[in-house]
């Protein structure tokens, strides 16, 4: 159920932010919080390598590592494995899938690039903090300062929620 809740919803935001939005668009819910759109062609922090053909690897690759995990997965439940240890790879699950599912389908589904070549649609942003480097600052001084300036989704939330699950009951986790 945890796992197509965060499908659905993942998705239905990214659907609504990206037919009712343009990029660059930002919609203020608080002074800390926005819904700004984006679009990531790369992978974290919108990094790329490698042009088309590392646009076309990450997919790939993406679709790999969640047959892994999915894999992995299976033979946690039937071992019985804690919990915790469970909520956090339903987690990483969901929120992957998500993701691919942009990668995959939303340059064919928006007409703007070929099946494995979309762009991730991504909104949430945290300015929390905001000013200048003082000036006596190395090679930032006198420069903006944003302190959450990352830009991401409910997809990207839930992969790092999980991740922090599997962090905190590593112990937990057999790894035979």
């Amino acid at each position: 159920m945890l796992f197509f809740s965060i499908l659905l919803v993942d998705q239905l935001l990214k659907l609504w932010v990206k037919t009712n939005l343009s990029i660059g668009d930002e919609i203020v819910i608080l002074n800390w919080f926005s819904l700004y759109f984006v679009e990531n062609n790369g992978f974290a922090f919108g990094w790329e390598f490698f042009g088309v053909w590392g646009k076309f690897f990450l997919t790939f690759f993406r679709i790999i590592f969640v047959g892994f995990i999915f894999n992995w997965f299976v033979g946690l439940v039937k071992d019985r494995v804690y919990f915790g240890v469970l909520v956090g790879f339903v987690l990483i699950l969901g929120g992957a899938i998500g993701n691919i599912i942009d990668s995959v389908f939303y340059g064919v589904l928006f007409d703007y690039a070929p099946l494995f070549f979309g762009r991730v649609v991504d909104m949430f942003y945290f300015p929390i903090v905001s000013g200048f480097y003082p000036s006596w600052v190395p090679f930032l001084g006198g420069e903006d300062f944003v302190f959450f300036r990352f830009i991401f989704n409910i997809a990207d939330s839930s992969i790092t929620i999980g991740a922090f699950l599997l962090l905190i009951f590593y112990n937990k986790i057999p790894l035979k």
